[in-house]
């Protein structure tokens, strides 16, 4: 039996837990634009950036997003190296590489920042991890990217990684049933959920299976839904709309992120209520979302790289779990999909968008 338990869970319509909630985030989309416009610092040379006799240290960054959808996230872990003294052109030079959900483009992205000697690389996203420690076990890495490193092989334990690498786990074990949850909140007659997953996606059977676990104590039947392209993801969501009572799921995965604009049309297309990772699917005009705070993780992550940097290992650094999540409710979309968000759902989200 799938049991919600713990202080991070979400209860409806019971009194909000407020001390689990993470701060409410505003002015994103500003911040966002105002990082992106700055992002050509990073081609700066490299002895301009030494004009103070300081040593520079270089860092490598590989994303598995574009640039604009890892703003936010890219401007939170820059603010974290400045709070321990690392300034961009005066003792740090980050090297960084986007790669759209590419496989191809990761693994030139990973050979292009291993052949700049970085003194150490920051990590996003599972398929991007897979590649990095396939080309090093020598160059210090962190990241934020995985659910379960320990069972992918990344490290040898939470506490004791051993290996080059350490980081931040993106994903709280109950969090699946928790979106179900939600789901189940706002529309109540939900019976069939797909879970919309790229196979390749190391971490995709790992969510399918807490799904399946968890779907009875819902009354919904699991409906795994495995995309490759535009072409599949259509297919998925009409096969899942021919039927009533359905609903689907969206994991945090970049090749999902970078088909997020189709899915969300076709999600309001058919009328299906979707539970999406991350605030972006929301203010892009999805359903609603509960997942971990990804600034949260980045500004943590470099306090890793600055105990790095400064002579720490990462094979006695233990990997850290999520603290914060983020509730945000688009309560027109729901009202397009024919749905009322319960008054109390709405008091519990960090952001609820209106217009």
């Amino acid at each position: 039996m799938w049991a919600m338990s713990g202080p991070s869970r979400l209860r409806f319509p019971y009194e909000p837990d407020r001390d689990r909630l993470p701060e409410i985030t505003r002015g994103s989309e500003m911040r966002r634009r105002d990082f992106i416009a700055g992002l050509g610092a990073a081609a700066w040379p490299l002895a301009a950036r030494a004009q103070h006799g300081e040593h520079v240290r270089r860092v490598g960054v590989v994303m598995g997003t574009t640039a604009e959808q890892s703003g936010s996230s890219v401007m939170a872990f820059e603010q974290g190296l400045r709070g321990y003294g690392w300034i961009e052109g005066r003792n740090v030079r980050i090297d960084y590489r986007w790669s759209a959900g590419n496989t191809d483009r990761i693994r030139a992205n990973v050979a292009e920042i291993l052949s700049l000697k970085p003194d150490i690389v920051l990590i996003n996203g599972a398929r991007v991890l897979a590649a990095m420690q396939e080309a090093t076990r020598t160059v210090p890495l962190v990241f934020v990217a995985t659910i379960d490193p320990v069972a992918q092989g990344v490290i040898a334990s939470l506490a004791r990684p051993g290996g080059n690498a350490t980081g931040f786990s993106t994903f709280e074990f109950s969090l699946i049933g928790k979106m179900l949850e939600l789901l189940k909140q706002i529309a109540p007659y939900t019976a069939r959920v797909a879970f919309i997953f790229h196979p390749d996606n190391p971490e995709s059977i790992f969510f399918m299976k807490l799904l399946e676990t968890a779907a009875p104590s819902f009354a919904v039947n699991p409906i795994a839904a495995p995309v490759v392209d535009r072409a599949e993801i259509e297919r998925a969501i009409e096969s899942l709309a021919r039927d009533p009572n359905g609903g689907f799921l969206v994991p945090p995965d970049i090749f999902l992120i970078t088909h997020s604009e189709l899915i969300i049309q076709l999600a309001t297309l058919h009328r299906l209520p979707v539970v999406y990772p991350s605030p972006g699917w929301v203010r892009q005009g999805g359903l609603v979302s509960y997942g971990t705070d990804g600034e949260d993780l980045f500004r943590r992550a470099a306090g890793y790289i600055d105990r790095i940097l400064k002579g720490a290992k990462p094979a006695d650094l233990p990997v850290q779990a999520p603290t914060k999540f983020q509730l945000v409710i688009n309560v027109k979309t729901a009202k397009a999909l024919g749905l009322d968000v319960p008054v109390q759902l709405q008091l519990l989200a960090d952001e609820v968008i209106e217009q």
